[in-house]
Formats: structure tokens, C-alpha cells, sequence
């Protein structure tokens, strides 16, 4: 063989190569419909077409200035290094005195742990707490990503379908009758996405009260916080009870309340040995969250108030306006939301799957909205109305106009 056939032979292999396997945990975790709805819709907008979006997860507002303005000045600064893996020390010090101030939890700094986001502090939590063979209790609708998350570190989510009657809220002997002895964890987010609703103290302490009895942990996901409206009142499960505070993992983050979603900082509030735990995790898995961000997270905790306020009411204005009008479309219903900035909306009676629903409503209608079969309940879809009223008004005719033809 000379040595032009045998470089011929290696260049240009006759055999194919052997295709590249990932973990089965990989394999198994399902696309996100939210993510992909949003990609089908802005690539319609690319081409020219006026899509009316309600699939957007995010304030369509900009972040405020101040908190703009102190990041810049880190940068300048130079400061784009790394930082303890937990955090800067004054930010953790700042979000355990917000948790004071605003949520009744006496939480030390060292008990705090800023991540690359709340969904980053939410996986750090389960993964701390959780292995192969614990179940974790999870109410449905739920944000689409908590059972891929408990996937992922080989658990099992148990999923408990909540009721439209009960303004899509579980009930304490809803998950007393999930439980077994391997549940590990509940996983609780009030105010919720996708459905708004916000439980109320008394409410959560029959749950909490469940919980206790088997020690079992409970992560509190309440991102959505800072937008509650009417006589609707938080509440942090781990303010209600030492027992709650010994079990609670505490969710927050920046990214709703301060429309910081780009900024990806979010944080948790635990006991002792889960902090460190998540602290042990996040040094090996992410090394720090952005040292610039920080200064920006920083001045929207100690800043002006006043652009979360102003955009509270927005959202406030124009829950009312799509509630009343999804309200007045016949064969569909609808709870009115509490938090967040979501309307779910019950489209079991029009004979369509959720995934059916949107897809015919976005391609014949050209109106996006998220599946209900993404948070665990085919009957519904999810619209949001971070959005401007405009594009509200306009997509609400469309929505209604759809519906009738079915």
C-alpha cells in the first residue's frame, strides 16, 4: 500500500463513526414548549408577519436606570474578576436585611447564597437536598422547568393536579394523600406562574403543618413576590414557624421585580448545612455569579423603589383589562390572577389539546401563547401580559375571533 492509499483511507474513513451517547438523564428531560413557542413566534416576526405575543416570561420593561448605572461603574471600576462563590459579602448582608424587612425571616448572610439566577438557586437547592429514589411533590400548573429539575439529580416528581375551582391552588390533604415514605421535598411557588394565584397564610400553615410531620423539605419559590395585587397579601412559608424556617429552602431573585432578567441573579435563603451545601455545589458548578451584576443587584435592593411600583400598577391596568376580556369569550374560562403576570385560561370546552390550541391560534391567528401542557395541565394556555396594551388589545380581538370559529 503506498502512502497516498493509506492517507486516502484515513482522510475518508469507510466506516462510519460511532454515534455519541449522552446521559440517560439527558435524554429523558423534555424541550421547553415556552422556549420554543417564543423561537416559533420570532421567527415569524423576522419575516415580516405582526404576531401579537403572550408567551413572554419576562417584564417588557428596562431595567431601572440606577441599577444600570451601578453596574457601568463596577465595570469602570474594574471590577470583572472573581468573586466568593456565594456572593459579595455586602450583597448577601443586603438580601438578608431585605428578608427582614420585607418577609419576617431572620436569615444571617452566611445563610444566603446568590446563584446565576433563581432557576440556578432552585436546582442548587434540590440537588443539595435530593437523590436518586426521593419523590418530590410538585402542584400543577407548574413552572415548566421544577420536574425536569428533579430529574436531572435522579429524583421523581410527583405531580398534584390542582382544580380551577380552587383557583388552581393544592389543597393540605391534596399533598398528604401524594406523600409516600420516599417524598423528599415540596415544592411550592406563590405567586405562582402559570396560573397567579397566591395562597393565603392560612392555607400555607395547613400545608406547612403537613409537611412537619415527616420532616420533609419545602422550597418556596416566590420570584413572583413584589407583584401581588388587590387585597392579596405574600407570605414566606418559612416566616410561619420555626418548624417551617428549619424546612424551608427560600427562592428569590431580581429578575421579575427589578426586570433584571438578562442580569441572571437570582438567590436562596436556607438552613445552615443546605447553605453550605449549595455553596460547596455552586464553587465546583459555576464558580461564582457575575462580579458586576452583583453591584447592579445591590443598588436595586438599596435604590429607589419607585420604577417597581410604577410598573406594578402597569401590570396591575392590564391584568384587569385582558381578565375582563378573556372573561366575556364564550367556552372559555379563566381565574382571576392574584400575582405575577399571567393569565391561564381553561379552553377544555373548545375540543382541542393546549399543544393543538396554540399552534392553530399562532399559525391561522397569528397570536403566541404558551401550551397548558408545559406546566401539566393540557387544558389550559398561559397569556401574559407583560406586554404593551396595545399588543393586548389587538391580540385579545384575534384570541376571540379565533375562538369562535371553533
Amino acid at each position: 500500500m503506498t502512502a497516498n492509499s493509506l492517507r486516502s483511507i484515513l482522510n475518508h474513513p469507510t466506516t462510519s463513526p460511532t454515534p455519541m451517547e449522552i446521559s440517560e438523564r439527558a435524554a429523558q428531560l423534555s424541550p421547553s414548549l415556552t422556549l420554543s413557542i417564543d423561537s416559533k413566534a420570532k421567527a415569524m416576526k423576522a419575516e415580516g408577519i405582526d404576531v401579537c405575543g403572550f408567551g413572554a416570561g419576562e417584564p417588557d420593561f428596562d431595567t431601572p436606570e440606577h441599577i444600570k448605572k451601578a453596574a457601568i461603574e463596577a465595570l469602570k471600576a474594574g471590577f470583572t474578576k472573581y468573586t466568593p462563590s456565594a456572593g459579595i459579602p455586602e450583597l448577601r448582608q443586603a438580601i438578608a436585611e431585605k428578608l427582614a424587612a420585607d418577609n419576617d425571616l431572620n436569615y444571617r448572610a452566611t445563610q444566603v447564597i446568590v446563584s446565576n439566577g433563581a432557576k440556578h438557586a432552585c436546582y442548587n437547592a434540590i440537588l443539595a437536598t435530593c437523590q436518586p429514589g426521593d419523590e418530590v411533590v410538585i402542584p400543577a400548573p407548574y413552572w415548566v422547568s421544577y420536574p425536569e429539575m428533579v430529574r436531572l439529580v435522579g429524583a421523581e416528581p410527583v405531580i398534584v393536579p390542582t382544580s380551577e375551582r380552587n383557583s388552581w391552588k393544592m389543597r393540605a390533604e391534596d399533598f398528604e394523600n401524594a406523600m409516600t415514605p420516599r417524598t423528599k421535598m415540596l415544592i411550592m411557588n406563590s405567586p405562582c406562574n402559570p396560573t397567579g394565584s397566591v395562597y393565603t397564610r392560612e392555607e400555607l400553615q395547613a400545608i406547612v403543618d403537613v409537611a412537619a410531620e415527616e420532616d420533609i423539605y419545602i422550597l418556596s419559590d416566590e420570584i413572583y413576590e413584589k407583584l401581588v395585587y388587590d387585597d392579596a397579601k405574600h407570605v414566606s412559608i418559612a416566616s410561619l414557624s420555626q418548624a417551617a424556617y428549619d424546612l424551608t429552602i427560600t427562592i428569590n431573585g431580581f429578575s421579575k421585580s427589578y426586570a433584571m432578567t438578562g442580569w441572571r441573579l437570582g438567590y436562596l435563603a436556607a438552613p445552615d448545612a443546605v447553605a453550605k451545601a449549595v455553596d460547596s455545589i455552586q464553587s465546583h458548578t459555576a464558580s461564582n455569579p457575575s462580579s458586576f451584576s452583583q453591584y447592579g443587584a445591590l443598588a436595586a435592593l438599596k435604590g429607589d423603589q419607585q420604577p417597581l411600583i410604577d410598573m406594578r400598577e402597569e401590570f396591575d391596568m392590564r391584568r384587569n383589562y385582558m381578565f375582563d376580556r378573556v372573561s366575556k369569550i364564550s367556552n372559555v374560562t379563566a381565574v382571576k390572577p392574584q400575582g405575577a403576570f399571567y393569565v391561564l385560561v381553561n379552553i377544555s370546552q373548545l375540543g382541542l389539546t393546549s399543544q393543538n390550541f396554540a399552534d392553530r391560534l399562532l399559525s391561522k391567528a397569528n397570536v403566541a401563547v404558551v401550551p397548558g401542557a408545559a406546566f401539566g395541565d393540557d387544558r389550559t394556555v398561559r397569556l401574559s401580559y407583560a406586554t404593551s396594551i396595545d399588543v393586548i388589545k389587538k391580540g385579545l380581538d384575534r384570541f376571540q375571533d379565533f375562538c369562535r370559529t371553533l
